[in-house]
Formats: structure tokens, C-alpha cells, sequence
């Protein structure tokens, strides 16, 4: 008879029993299942490696001895009547191997194996679809919760930054008007450490443009009586000419403005670094201002105070005491090159442009910016900037062409005029409160209506000229560019009435006087001219 593993239930290559519970076991199983469990498989009884019992002469041999006849061989015996025992008997052949009915169960079976295991990899994978769409919605929950905090904790700042003035915890340092031009001297600030739009300053801002719109529309029914008439205005002749304000070795005036109070207050800015304050009566330089370290790109006349503004493209705007000859402020809004500079009707605040893509509206009185804001949809360099007479709205030029108008107490973006091709170089706001005249370098002046939002009117210049100045008078009567040369037109007609050139280099600025009479430009050739009867 042949042994059978009662962990196989084949024939054991190695047989051995268990003392425990008398069954026979492949060692090889028996062992590694004693490893892992220190039991027997039958009855669950302790059992070791120790305790198996090897069993030799597997099978009783079915051949006579030599010994006495009759008797049968013995199992292991020391006679020599021992059978054809096999000490590796030959396992027998699976039943699957035997017949065709057993093949095909034993395919069966397979296929259901492979089938269940397929349907558990299909539940699998649907259960990993659900945890994975499950963690993608806690993902966006969590970017949709980050942004809100982000835009809570923004408000927070702007809060926090609005009330630190009005709570005293920032007191800002001016520095007196005597003291002298120190470097630093009136630094009010770091980058992006910004002031703040109280409501206080919103309510001022409000209530001056509610006055000059009343004023407005009062004064805007007539013409002043003092004003120049047109055909006067045509017989404009260079009366004087003046080359001696700015250093001949770096030749140029940049940047030319005239005091709104005193005409004959003309304040100048140069290629040599210097902003020049000229009397135009008595034809003296009233002060020399040094101390900004690039040329002088755009300047300033307060109406009402002895002070001036400067900016320029070393990235500071500098606010100066006339009698005292100092810088009083250095206002460090900008990361870039200033590239344009106006005042508030309220004389107060300034506002100014950059090539760092911001504007910025910043308090004269402590040299603080109050904010800083830039379109992120264009992200495009400003090249100019000029306030609304009513200071509420304000626009500014871009390198890509356009012309932006923005509201001051929000802060957004309201409105844009295309057209133009090249970049914005200067733009300008009339006194009646809906024109706006805009250049850039396409050779052209683009007049629009503010009520309207539309292009009215656009003045088409020779080829390749350029226009650098754009200014109407006190009055919103005539309208001056400057540029390759100087050309004064009348409103309303938009016709040319006067065309100067008596610069021999590009004008860059140009001005009226008080009532139009008299008008002063400035240029590259290093002169400031005046013209009248």
C-alpha cells in the first residue's frame, strides 16, 4: 500500500508522521506548517520538528524472500526475506491527466477562477474611481477655501492698512522745509508698504469735484472776456528765447510747466538732471534743484504753495521748496522709470505713472503712497498720466497703444479707447470736462468724447511727426501740441491757427499763459521760447 500526505494527499517523497495525531506527512509541508502555526494541521495539538518520526521502507514488498517458504517478507527486517521494496515510489499520475471529462472540468474551473478574478478587478477599479473623483472634490474645496482666505486676508491688509493712520500707529516724519537736499531726506516709505484710501480722503476727493463741476458748468456757458481771440491768437510771433537754464553739455529740456496761479512762473526739467524755476518778467532763474540722479522727464507747479514736483526715470518723484532751493520729499512709488506726473485739484495728492506697469496716488504732505495699481489683464508699461479737472477719473497711456480711464476712488479700470498705434506719448484733458485729446507716435492726435466714449475727431499730422506735448488752455478754447514742432489749433473747428518752428531740435514741451497770452515751448535744442504780439 502507498503513504499519502494528509496536507497533499499525494504520495510523500520524504514521509514522516506526527506522534500526536498518527498521520503521515510530506516533511517538507509538515515543516514549514510547524513554522508558521507550532501545531499538527489534524488536531491543532503542539507539535515540533523534534517530535516527527521518519518513516523507512515506505512500501511492503510483494516478492518471497529467501527464507523459509510460507513465510512473508518482513518491513526493514534483518533477514533476508525483505520484498522489492521502493524507497521513491512514483507518484501517480493527476486524475486530470487521464480522462477528457476531468480536462475539461479542470479548464472550467480555471475560467471561473479567472472570471472571479476578473469581476474583483473590476470592483477594485471602480472603487479606486470613486476615492480618486472623492479626493479631487476635496482638492478643489481646498483651492476654492485658500483663494477666499487669500482674498479675505487681502481685505484684512487693506483694512488694517486703512486704519493704521487714522489710529496713530504710523506717524509720518516730513522733514523741514530748510533742511538741505540730503540723500533719503523725506523717504516716506518702502515698496508695497501702502497707506491706504481712508474714507476721509474719498469724502475730499468727492467733494472738491462736486464744487468744480459747478464751477464748471457756470464758467463753461462763456468765454472769458480776457481770453485771446483767434485771430489775435495768429499773429503770434517768437518774442524771446532762453538757452542758458540747462547744461550745454547734456543738451535738452524734457519736461516744461507753468505755475496756474503766476504764468510768468515757468518751471523746466533737463537732460542734465537739474529742475530750473524761471521768472519770465524779470527773465531769471528764481532756483537751481539738484538732486535727482537721471534726466528729468516730467515736472510740476503746486497753484497754490511754493513747491514743485519732479520725476524722473532714476524711479523717484521729488517734491521741492522753491524759496528754499531743497528737496522736501522723495516719494518712492515705483520699481521703474517715472514716466508721468499729475497734481490733484485738490493740490494735495499727486498722481503718478511708471514703466513698471503701476500707477500710483500718493499724499504730498508726508511723501506716503496712499495705493498702487496696476491692470493685470494688459500688463503693458505706462508711458503717461494726467488727471480729470475734476480729479475723480484720470487716465494713463500704455506701450501697446492704448488709453486707459480709471476711477480714482475704486480704483478699477472703466473705460478704454484703441486706435492708436505705437505707444501713448501724451494725453490731455480739457477744462470743459469731456474732451480728451491723446497722441502717440502714428502721427496723429485723437480727440474723444468723454460722455460718449467715442474717437469725435482725429487731427492727421505729415509723416514722422512726432508729438510729445499735448495741453488745452485754462479756458479749454485752444488746444497746442508740440513735438517736431509747434501747432496750435482752435476747438470745436479743430482747425490750425499757428505752427511754429523755431526749435531746431524736437519741441518737448509747450504751455499757455494766463488767458492765452502768451505761449512758451521748450526743446531739445536746450532753449525755452516764448511767443505772443
Amino acid at each position: 500500500m502507498a503513504l499519502i500526505c494528509s496536507i497533499s494527499n499525494e504520495v510523500p517523497e520524504h514521509p514522516c508522521v506526527s506522534p500526536v495525531s498518527n498521520h503521515v506527512y510530506e516533511r517538507r509541508l509538515i515543516e514549514k506548517y510547524i513554522a508558521e502555526n507550532g501545531t499538527d494541521p489534524v488536531n491543532n495539538q503542539p507539535l515540533s520538528e523534534e517530535q516527527l518520526i521518519d518513516i523507512k521502507g515506505a512500501r511492503i514488498g510483494n516478492g518471497h524472500g529467501n527464507g523459509s517458504p510460507g513465510k512473508s517478507g518482513s518491513v526493514g527486517g534483518g533477514g533476508s526475506g525483505v520484498g522489492n521494496s521502493v524507497a521513491h515510489p512514483i507518484r501517480p499520475k493527476p486524475p486530470s491527466a487521464t480522462s477528457i471529462p476531468a480536462i475539461l472540468k479542470a479548464l472550467q474551473d480555471e475560467w471561473d477562477a479567472v472570471m472571479l478574478h476578473s469581476f474583483t478587478l473590476r470592483q477594485q477599479l471602480q472603487t479606486t474611481r470613486q476615492e480618486l473623483s472623492h479626493a479631487l472634490y476635496q482638492h478643489d474645496a481646498a483651492c476654492r477655501v485658500i483663494a477666499r482666505l487669500t482674498k479675505e486676508v487681502t481685505a484684512a491688509r487693506e483694512a488694517l492698512a486703512t486704519l493704521k493712520p487714522q489710529a496713530g500707529l504710523i506717524v509720518p516724519q516730513a522733514v523741514p522745509s530748510a533742511q538741505p537736499n540730503v540723500a533719503g531726506a523725506g523717504e516716506a516709505m518702502d515698496l508695497g508698504e501702502l497707506a491706504g484710501m481712508t474714507p476721509e480722503i474719498i469724502q475730499k476727493l468727492q467733494d472738491k469735484a462736486t464744487v468744480l463741476t459747478t464751477e464748471r458748468k457756470k464758467r463753461g456757458k462763456t468765454v472769458p472776456e480776457e481770453l485771446v481771440k483767434p485771430e489775435e491768437l495768429s499773429k503770434y510771433r517768437q518774442v524771446a528765447s532762453h538757452v542758458g537754464l540747462h547744461s550745454a553739455s547734456i543738451p535738452g529740456i524734457l519736461a516744461l510747466d507753468l505755475c496756474p496761479s503766476d504764468t510768468n512762473k515757468i518751471l523746466t526739467g533737463g537732460a542734465d538732471k537739474n529742475v530750473i524755476v524761471f521768472d519770465k518778467s524779470s527773465e531769471q532763474i528764481l532756483a537751481t534743484l539738484k538732486g535727482h540722479t537721471k534726466k528729468v522727464t516730467s515736472v510740476v507747479f503746486h497753484p497754490s504753495q511754493e513747491l514743485v514736483f519732479s520725476a524722473s526715470p532714476d524711479a523717484t518723484i521729488r517734491i521741492w521748496s522753491v524759496p528754499n532751493a531743497s528737496c522736501v520729499q522723495v516719494v518712492r512709488a515705483h520699481e521703474g522709470s517715472v514716466t508721468g506726473l499729475s497734481l490733484h485739484a485738490t493740490g494735495d495728492y499727486l498722481l503718478s505713472s511708471s514703466d513698471d506697469q503701476y500707477w500710483a496716488f500718493s499724499d504730498i504732505q508726508t511723501g506716503r503712497v496712499l495705493t498702487k495699481v496696476t491692470d493685470e489683464s494688459s500688463g503693458c508699461a505706462l508711458t503717461c498720466a494726467q488727471f480729470h479737472p475734476d480729479g475723480l477719473i484720470f487716465g494713463t497711456g500704455t506701450m501697446d497703444s492704448q488709453i486707459k480711464i480709471w476711477d480714482l476712488k475704486e480704483r478699477t479700470n472703466v473705460a478704454n479707447f484703441p486706435g492708436h498705434s505705437g505707444p501713448i506719448t501724451s494725453i490731455a484733458f480739457s477744462e470743459n470736462g469731456y474732451y480728451l485729446a491723446t497722441a502717440a507716435d502714428d502721427s496723429s492726435v485723437k480727440l474723444w468724447d468723454l460722455r460718449k466714449l467715442k474717437n469725435f475727431k482725429t487731427l492727421q499730422l505729415d509723416n514722422n511727426f512726432e508729438v510729445k506735448s499735448l495741453i488745452f488752455d485754462q479756458s479749454g478754447t485752444y488746444l497746442a501740441l508740440g513735438g517736431t514742432d509747434v501747432q496750435i489749433y482752435i476747438c470745436k473747428q479743430w482747425t490750425e491757427i499757428l505752427h511754429f518752428t523755431e526749435h531746431s531740435g524736437l519741441t518737448t514741451g509747450v504751455a499757455f499763459g494766463h488767458h492765452a497770452k502768451f505761449i512758451a515751448s521748450t526743446g531739445m535744442d536746450r532753449s525755452l521760447k516764448f511767443y505772443s504780439l
